[in-house]
C-alpha cells in the first residue's frame, strides 16, 4: 500500500478491514515467488499461474494511477504478470480499459484462474464490485480458457 489514494475509496483498505488481503508494509516483505500485478510487466497472467499464485500469493500493488508508471519502474518480484484488457467498474475509472482498482485487479486475477466465487466475495464488499464481473464477462471466461499468451492476445483482439 503506497497510501498515494484518498483514503475513503481505497479498495485495498476495505479487503484489510474484512480480512479479504494482508497488508504488507514495505515491498521488501512481498513473497519471494508471489504473483504481482503489474499493468507494465512483459508477461500476461495466464490460467496456469494459479498454482504458484496458490502457493505463494498474488499481490497488488495499491498505488494512485498518476504514480503508476513511476512505482511500477521499480521490479517487485520475478513474477510480475499483467493482466489481459479488462474494464474498470469502479465508479472513478468506469468502463476504462485497465484502469483497475486494486479489488479489481484481484478479482480480475482469481477469475482467470477459476475461482469466480472468490472473485465475487472480495468485489461483493463494494456497491458497484460485481458490476465488474458482468461487464468482464465473456473476456474473463476466454482468458480463463486460455493456454497461451497468444490466446490471450487473441481473445484481447476480439473484444478490444
Amino acid at each position: 500500500m503506497m497510501r498515494q489514494d484518498d483514503p475513503k475509496k481505497c479498495t485495498s483498505a476495505r479487503l484489510f478491514r474484512f480480512n479479504c488481503a494482508k497488508p504488507i508494509p514495505r515491498p521488501s516483505l512481498i513473497p519471494r515467488h508471489a504473483i504481482v500485478l503489474d499493468p507494465f510487466a512483459q508477461s500476461f497472467l495466464l490460467p496456469f499461474d494459479r498454482e504458484g499464485a496458490m502457493r505463494h500469493g498474488v499481490c497488488a500493488i495499491d498505488c494512485s494511477w498518476e504514480n503508476a508508471e513511476s512505482v511500477f519502474r521499480r521490479e517487485f518480484s520475478n513474477h510480475e504478470r499483467r493482466l489481459p484488457t479488462l474494464l474498470a467498474a469502479n465508479p472513478t475509472h468506469y468502463s476504462q480499459r485497465n484502469t483497475l482498482s486494486s479489488v479489481e485487479a484481484l478479482a480480475g486475477a482469481l477469475a482467470i484462474f477459476g475461482m469466480n466465487k472468490q472473485a465475487l466475495r472480495i468485489l461483493s464488499l463494494f456497491k458497484w464490485g460485481p458490476n465488474f464481473l458482468v461487464l468482464n464477462n465473456e473476456p474473463l471466461r476466454d482468458y480463463a480458457n486460455a493456454r497461451s499468451e497468444k490466446e490471450i492476445e487473441e481473445a484481447q483482439r476480439s473484444y478490444f
